[in-house]
């Protein structure tokens, strides 16, 4: 009899970029064939540069499969390549490339991120990340997601449109919350 080998999945939810510990988490739920989705990568770039060490980022998926069919696969392809630390590159390529999300592309798309795990396809056609999209999808909705891009600041949906000057003045009031609190207490 043989045994299979059970593999440790690195999910969504698992994946930032920006300093680990940083007091301020930015999550977006997000879906690679929005055009609105595209345009908020810019601004989430400079938010990372700009509060570097204080805002951590995660991209969730929430593909809106209704008008953007090829968007799960998308997603299922950005967290096989994050089981080998590419989901960032992965993320970007797909944003790049979101009009040609079908699965030869996408494996073009993994091997442009740095992928090299021969079975990336057969995962991709087998389905293997598929149970992880619906988990992003299952907790967006938990959340009160109903259209993309969605951001949360550590926890608390964000309502304003996302973006620079909004996202910077709102995670700057929360700095300046912390430090009149610190003040307080001294």
């Amino acid at each position: 009899m043989k045994i299979k080998e059970i593999v440790e999945v690195i999910e969504p939810k698992d994946i930032f970029t920006g300093d680990v510990n940083a007091p301020i988490t930015l999550t977006q739920f997000g879906d690679y064939e929005s055009e609105a989705c595209a345009d908020t990568v810019e601004t989430v770039a400079k938010i990372l540069d700009v509060f570097a060490g204080t805002v951590r980022f995660s991209f969730r998926h929430f593909p809106l499969l209704k008008i953007h069919q090829k968007a799960h696969k998308a997603a299922e392809a950005a967290i096989g390549a994050g089981q080998e630390g590419k989901f960032w590159e992965m993320h970007v390529e797909l944003f790049q490339n979101r009009r040609n999300l079908g699965v030869i592309s996408l494996k073009s798309h993994a091997r442009e991120a740095g992928v090299i795990n021969k079975k990336f396809l057969d995962e991709l056609i087998n389905g293997t990340y598929g149970v992880y999209v619906q988990d992003d999808l299952r907790e967006g909705i938990k959340l009160g997601v109903k259209t993309v891009p969605a951001f949360f600041i550590n926890g608390q949906k964000f309502e304003q449109e996302p973006t620079y000057k909004n996202l910077s003045a709102h995670i700057q009031g929360i700095i300046d919350k912390k430090k009149a609190k610190v003040k307080a207490e001294a």
